[in-house]
């Protein structure tokens, strides 16, 4: 478990994220953290949802029509 600080940034509140943490998430300075609202609070993830499921329906797409791409790929 990590213990995260609030810290006044300008008019703001800024929030530090230990470098561990950031290591294991992949991510740095300059790099986006989407919060995600779930039943158990939120989910900090460098991953943007909206893109997962366009990535998602792209998979189920491709999937289907696995044969007439491998067509068109000769």
């Amino acid at each position: 478990m990590a213990t995260l600080k609030l810290t006044a940034v300008g008019t703001s509140t800024g929030l530090v994220i230990p470098k561990e943490m950031l290591n294991r998430l992949k991510v740095g300075r300059g790099d986006t953290l989407f919060a995600i609202e779930t039943p158990q609070g939120y989910l900090l993830t460098p991953y943007d949802p909206e893109v997962e499921e366009d990535l998602r329906v792209g998979r189920k797409f491709m999937q289907k029509y696995r044969e007439t791409f491998k067509a068109l790929a000769k």
